[in-house]
Formats: structure tokens, C-alpha cells, sequence
């Protein structure tokens, strides 16, 4: 559970911004979206899958742009 305590008089749009910003780091916003609709395993699987493959393609071709 994110919250944030308010500090002496301070206004609503500071506590709300501190919230909003704690809130996105602690990554509940995004959780909520992944979790929205089910998911079978074999397709969390394949998007996994496919992050790692797109992960080395990035990393082989940083690699190669270094050798030059």
C-alpha cells in the first residue's frame, strides 16, 4: 500500500504530486494494467520469450556499432 504522510500545512497539489511520483516508482499503476485481464502461462511465455530475443538484438547490435 503507497501513501505519503502530510507535512505541516502543506498544500493538497504538493501531497498529491509526491503521491502520484511515489505511486509510478512503485510500479502499482503499470501492475494493475498487466494484471487487468488473464493471462495463460504459454502466452506470458511467449512475450517473455520475444522481451529476451529483442533484448539480444539490441545488445548484439550495440556490440557490433562498438567494433567500428
Amino acid at each position: 500500500m503507497t501513501y505519503v504522510k502530510a507535512e505541516d500545512r502543506e498544500p493538497f497539489e504538493s501531497l498529491l504530486k509526491r503521491f502520484k511520483k511515489k505511486v509510478q516508482a512503485d510500479r502499482v499503476l503499470s501492475e494493475a494494467r498487466r494484471r487487468r485481464f488473464f493471462e495463460k502461462p504459454s502466452v506470458i511465455r511467449k512475450r517473455k520469450k520475444a522481451a529476451k530475443r529483442r533484448k539480444s538484438r539490441k545488445q548484439s547490435a550495440k556490440d557490433r556499432k562498438a567494433q567500428f
